[in-house]
């Protein structure tokens, strides 16, 4: 899967840490339902290190369409809360 982060790049992600990215998804969601903004701010902050972690970086002259498009940490929590859908940021 190839995740964008805005303002940043892109990160090819496996299958295989998808698990994980979804748990932290999970924990973005919770936040941005109980309008808490410390934790929402956090749970985003450890999301998207979690992409820059477990994804490898393309470069930037390889334009390859994205198949999800995360906010950067910039991303207040009322944005993102018109963003998530029921399964949060990442579906599934």
């Amino acid at each position: 899967m190839i995740m964008r982060i805005l303002g940043e790049g892109q990160y090819e992600i496996a299958a295989e840490h998808m698990d994980r990215l979804n748990e932290l998804d999970t924990g973005l969601q919770s936040a941005a339902e109980a309008g808490d903004e410390t934790a929402f701010a956090t749970a985003l902050s450890a999301l998207l290190d979690a992409v820059r972690s477990l994804g490898t970086p393309l470069p930037d002259e390889e334009i390859t369409p994205s198949d999800l498009v995360l906010p950067d940490e910039d991303t207040g929590l009322t944005q993102v809360r018109e963003l998530l859908s029921e399964e949060g940021l990442i579906p599934g």
